[in-house]
């Protein structure tokens, strides 16, 4: 008796994930509770396992976007894993059904038929399956033999052998393209952006912070905070808590529409957008108006951790009040950053940069940082959002505010 394995529920704004790869081969034979293939959903990466014993089958491909509750395989009864024995151990008389299943597989299929898998590859390549060369059983060709294919062995392929002596005009440099399938997150990141830019009214504020009496308190207090607590004293954690504080201020920057009605939220949920090798995250920290600058920080590198090894959950990234993202680290001066809907705001944090300015009345050169405070304009009036953000500018300005609370 067959056990058919479906696309387990994975959160309730989740409807389909994509089956991005296979960790046991069809016809192995896997143990109950063994991870057996690996579902990406938008926001992260789910293990698949054997509901119980027996040999896979495979009825879904890598690559392909399945429902929930979809069927991706099933286990048949049976096999064990003393079956996979080396072919030079099988004797004569257990070799001849093995072969003589084979012989009726390869009767199955007409010499070049691909594999569903491989004609999808083929499909999405251009390429015309009867130009490529099968290696499976009868001549079919599978996944492999796809991936192997190009276009241009196509192209080649179609170049008469006797037109060596026209040569085709010489373009300098490369003008090959290539086509790659959108991920699940880029999938739903572009429908969500779109939708944000679409269905609220954005705008973005502006100012500049002059960073040297953080940049002053790290260098003097680094050492004995990472002795103390075992963590860096990082940027992150006095916008942090600068952000906390403006929202108690300025309460509308902390709230999201639902319907007719505004929800205001008496604790800050601060989302921090990290760079992930499959995309870019969101993961959020929960309380944090309630935390000290090394929780935030030991936080903060946990949630970074986890975004780079893709092990973060739903939980983890799901939520938030009030989002910061922070492009500096990549270079950049300015930006007017897209605000994480159902939120009502974003701040953006850039390089720092040495700039002269005046200071009592004087030019001197000074460490500044732009930051950008895009919001929705239907809840934040412009008033909100400019005390919002000097009041940040003020924090930061002059640390002391953050660890007195004034």
């Amino acid at each position: 008796m067959s056990l058919v394995i479906k696309v387990p529920p994975v959160g309730e704004s989740i409807s389909e994930v994509t089956l991005s790869q296979w960790i046991k081969k069809d016809g192995d034979y896997v143990e109950m509770d063994e991870v057996i293939a690996e579902l990406e959903s938008d926001k992260a990466t789910f293990e698949l396992t054997a509901e119980k014993a027996g040999t896979l089958k495979t009825i879904a491909s890598e690559g392909d976007t399945l429902a929930i509750g979809a069927p991706v395989c099933s286990i048949e009864e049976g096999g064990s894993p003393a079956a996979a024995k080396p072919a030079a151990e099988a004797t004569p008389e257990a070799a001849a059904p093995a072969a003589k299943a084979e012989d009726a597989k390869a009767s199955t299929y007409a010499a070049g038929a691909p594999s569903p898998a491989a004609a999808k590859i083929l499909a999405e390549k251009g390429v015309n399956p009867a130009d490529v060369q099968g290696s499976g059983v009868g001549g079919r060709l599978t996944k492999e033999d796809a991936l192997n294919a190009s276009s241009a062995k196509k192209a080649e392929s179609s170049v008469p052998k006797a037109a060596p002596a026209a040569k085709a005009a010489l373009v300098p440099g490369s003008r090959n393209e290539r086509r790659e399938k959108m991920s699940s997150l880029r999938r739903t990141v572009a429908k969500r952006l779109v939708s944000v830019k679409n269905e609220t009214a954005m705008l973005t504020t502006f100012n500049e912070v002059d960073m040297q009496p953080i940049m002053e308190l790290r260098a003097k207090y680094k050492d004995k905070f990472k002795e103390k607590h075992g963590v860096g004293l990082g940027f992150m954690s006095f916008f942090t808590k600068a952000v906390c504080e403006a929202l108690k201020e300025f309460p509308a920057v902390n709230a999201r529409i639902e319907g007719e009605e505004i929800v205001f939220n008496d604790f800050a949920d601060i989302s921090i957008a990290v760079s992930a090798p499959k995309g870019l995250v969101v993961p959020v920290i929960r309380n944090a108006e309630a935390m000290s600058l090394a929780q935030i920080e030991s936080t903060v590198v946990e949630l970074a951790v986890k975004a780079r090894d893709g092990k973060l959950t739903l939980e983890e990234m799901t939520g938030g009040t009030f989002t910061i993202t922070n492009g500096g680290v990549f270079g950049s001066m300015m930006s007017t950053p897209i605000i994480n809907a159902p939120q009502s705001a974003i701040l953006g944090m850039h390089n720092i940069v040495e700039r002269p300015v005046a200071v009592n009345g004087q030019v001197v050169i000074r460490p500044i940082m732009y930051v950008a405070l895009s919001y929705d304009h239907r809840i934040i009036d412009g008033r909100e959002s400019v005390g919002f953000l000097v009041r940040v500018k003020q924090l930061l300005e002059d640390p002391a505010r953050l660890l007195l609370g004034v």
